[in-house]
């Protein structure tokens, strides 16, 4: 393959953009699901910002399991499991 077929053209960057805007709940979305004209820059900032609420909700909730493990009367294999199970 030629390194000319691996680029992405504007307008295909373009279409990608809306697209990823489409996935975020926090954009006002217009009738049948359209980012109502948000800009190229809107969506990547609020791209940005949602996968570090998404994150921070993640760390939340394993600090909470962690304590909630602490205070359970368990075995090292059923933690061991456990552990294995939520990183899958």
């Amino acid at each position: 393959m030629s390194g000319a077929s691996n680029k992405i053209t504007d307008d295909e960057l373009n279409a990608l953009i809306l697209r990823l805007g489409t996935l975020l709940p926090q954009l006002n979305h217009g009738r049948h699901g359209r980012v109502a004209s948000s800009s190229t820059t809107k969506i990547l900032k609020e791209t940005c910002s949602y996968i570090r609420r998404l994150q921070k909700e993640v760390d939340d909730l394993s600090e909470r399991l962690s304590q909630c493990l602490d205070s359970m009367d368990i075995t090292s294999s059923d933690a061991e499991f456990l552990t294995n199970l939520l990183q899958q």
